[in-house]
């Protein structure tokens, strides 16, 4: 891919990692929210807010290091991708999930950005996975929970 279309796809997919465009944000999802409403279940939902968050967190987490460590080992799924069933957060771990999700974020934006990213070029120590793949996967994950947060904010009653 040429120089300048892929600035304009890593442009792109910037914005599609960092805003919600037609929908809302991650962080729109998670704001205003207080311990006993991110930790609050929800009749025949399988998880709190707080799970879903972390979720992203660990997902999103196991992306970024598979793009940037070639000897990373990614947790076993489902398992590994989910905190405990029973499994709540306290203030100080609502804010760390939500700073680590940011940090992971800003890692991954800046490997778009580096000068030598190839967006479709095979990892070397993947099985065909490219950095747009990881991009894409990255912004849809989000998406999906995001509205799965929203939607348990509904049934909270905690969304306008």
């Amino acid at each position: 891919m040429d120089r300048p279309n892929q600035k304009g796809l890593v442009a792109e997919l910037t914005s599609l990692l960092t805003k919600g465009n037609a929908h809302a944000t991650f962080e729109e999802a998670c704001a205003d929210l207080k311990q006993a409403q991110w930790n609050q279940r929800v009749p025949d939902v399988p998880y709190t807010i707080w799970q879903l968050v972390e979720h992203v967190r660990i997902a999103q987490w196991d992306i970024v290091e598979f793009c940037l460590e070639p000897k990373h080992e990614s947790p076993k799924w489902p398992d590994g991708y989910w905190p405990a069933q029973d499994a709540t957060a306290d203030e100080d771990q609502w804010q760390e999930t939500l700073d680590y999700i940011r940090q992971d974020r800003q890692r991954f934006l800046h490997l778009l950005h580096a000068p030598g990213t190839n967006l479709l070029a095979p990892l070397p120590h993947g099985t065909g996975q490219t950095i747009l793949r990881e991009a894409f996967l990255i912004a849809d994950h989000a998406a999906y929970h995001t509205g799965e947060i929203i939607l348990v904010r509904r049934l909270l009653h905690a969304w306008e």
